[in-house]
């Protein structure tokens, strides 16, 4: 906080989940500490906003390069704590650098919008003040950077709070920050769920960005509106793959096992219910269980494993139970299914079918490594099952045929629809959810303008 380390007396236990035992202790911030730092970041606000964007976007490319620079370190520590494999720790740090450094390529001019005889009207964008970056565990690095930058790039000081599960990444992060930025300008709490409430509720705060679940999203919303925050918020999704029978099974089948189980299926973008057409149906559903079979699951530290630990016991048990109602529902498991003994939150990489549109497994996001794969003979079968939902956030269409393919893919109910491709993002391009799965967009300049306020300046000439 203010750029010095804190103590507060407290600590959080941080647990390793390929061994699921305590490896770690980190300070646990309180509201005494949050009122410190809502303090110094609302006093480093003038200066900071007064800084062209030029010389803030200078920062943020120093950033980038200590990232890359460090990577190695920082990824052993993010694997650690939360589980993925260390080459997906290694591609998440890269892939956050790299879009920090895109997002402020971004230019936000002046827009004139009237010059004639009579008047000159202008649009310009100003920073709000002091934004609340709350992160979740499952991808920390790059979750928090993106809304980071996008509220320093923009003029604002920011107050980054990662999740319990996974602190201490972030933690390094915040040295890393404290040694380029001016002090007060970012500030790096850890703490529970008590702490984020506080950051939703606190008047010092002009800004929340939220990543998370649908469920605490919906908090984040109500607790906001008594201080009229601006929100912004990236949430949960149940995201459909629709398979055309013109693919070729077994290219289509190694790309969509990927997006459906990278970070063991942790991923709120990744696919989570599979629609494939009656004719490749068979087909599909054999190339799948056996990209499932041979994917090795295994602490992520090791170079040979693919699939790591569910991150924390809470989710491992949410998923565990939902494979056991999954079979006492019936449903037929292609590969998968059992739960390995042993410590660690492991669970193997599970293809479900025979599984009914109205079963938990269809209905609820799994965030895990368990995907149904569900049958169709007619495409707009296909599109209101892929839209019966209530969440929005991404969906994909495979298909040869590419303008049928995003023809389809338009009249998915999502924020992104992607055709033969699933999880591809970029800096310039938005991202966000529809219908409960998130309100606004990070990046692109759509997102940045998020994180300022629009002001009209309107001149009588005469």
């Amino acid at each position: 906080m203010d750029g010095e380390l804190a103590q507060s007396g407290q600590h959080l236990d941080v647990v390793d989940p390929a061994l699921g035992a305590v490896f770690a202790r980190c300070p646990a911030a309180g509201r005494a500490e949050l009122d410190r730092a809502v303090a110094a970041a609302r006093r480093a606000f003038p200066a900071w906003r007064a800084r062209p964007f030029a010389e803030r976007a200078a920062l943020v490319e120093k950033l980038s390069q200590i990232l890359r620079e460090r990577q190695g370190t920082l990824a052993e520590l993010l694997t650690r704590e939360q589980g993925k494999p260390l080459a997906q720790s290694v591609a998440e740090i890269d892939r956050g650098a790299a879009q920090s450094c895109g997002m402020v390529g971004i230019e936000i001019p002046v827009e004139v919008i009237a010059d004639d005889a009579d008047k000159h009207i202008e649009l310009k964008y100003r920073p709000l003040g002091v934004v609340g970056i709350i992160t979740p565990w499952n991808a920390p690095v790059n979750l928090a950077l993106g809304p980071l930058v996008s509220a320093l790039y923009t003029g604002n000081t920011a107050i980054l709070k990662p999740s319990p599960y996974t602190p201490l990444t972030t933690l390094k992060l915040g040295e890393i920050l404290n040694e380029i930025f001016p002090a007060g300008v970012v500030n790096v709490l850890a703490g529970g769920d008590e702490l984020g409430a506080a950051m939703t509720a606190h008047a010092g705060i002009d800004k929340i960005s939220f990543t998370g679940s649908v469920a605490t999203g919906k908090k984040v919303l109500a607790s906001a509106a008594a201080t009229m925050k601006r929100v912004t918020l990236e949430l949960g999704g149940n995201d459909p793959a629709i398979v055309l029978d013109d693919v070729d099974v077994k290219t289509v089948a190694k790309k969509i096992f990927f997006a459906s189980f990278v970070n063991s299926g942790q991923v709120c973008m990744a696919i989570k219910r599979i629609y494939a057409h009656e004719r490749i149906y068979d087909d599909l559903c054999a190339a799948l269980a056996e990209e499932a079979k041979k994917a090795k699951v295994g602490n992520g530290l090791d170079p040979a494993t693919e699939l790591g630990p569910l991150q924390n016991k809470m989710q491992y048990d949410k998923v565990v139970g939902l494979i056991e109602d999954t079979k006492k529902a019936g449903a037929k498991f292609l590969a998968g299914g059992e739960i390995p003994p042993g410590p660690g939150y492991f669970l193997p990489p599970t293809i479900v079918t025979d599984v009914a549109d109205d079963s938990r497994l269809v209905q609820e996001e799994q965030f895990g490594p368990i995907v149904p794969i569900l049958k169709f003979s007619d495409v707009e079968d296909a599109l209101r099952r892929a839209n019966d939902t209530r969440y929005g956030l991404s969906g994909s269409v495979w298909t040869k045929d590419l303008q049928r393919g995003a023809e389809i893919a338009a009249r998915l109910e999502v924020g992104t629809a992607w055709v033969n491709q699933h999880r591809t993002t970029s800096a310039f391009v938005p991202f966000g959810g529809a219908k409960e799965s998130g309100l606004g967009r990070q990046y692109s300049v759509l997102g940045l303008k998020s994180y300022m306020e629009p002001e009209v300046v309107s001149v009588a000439k005469r």
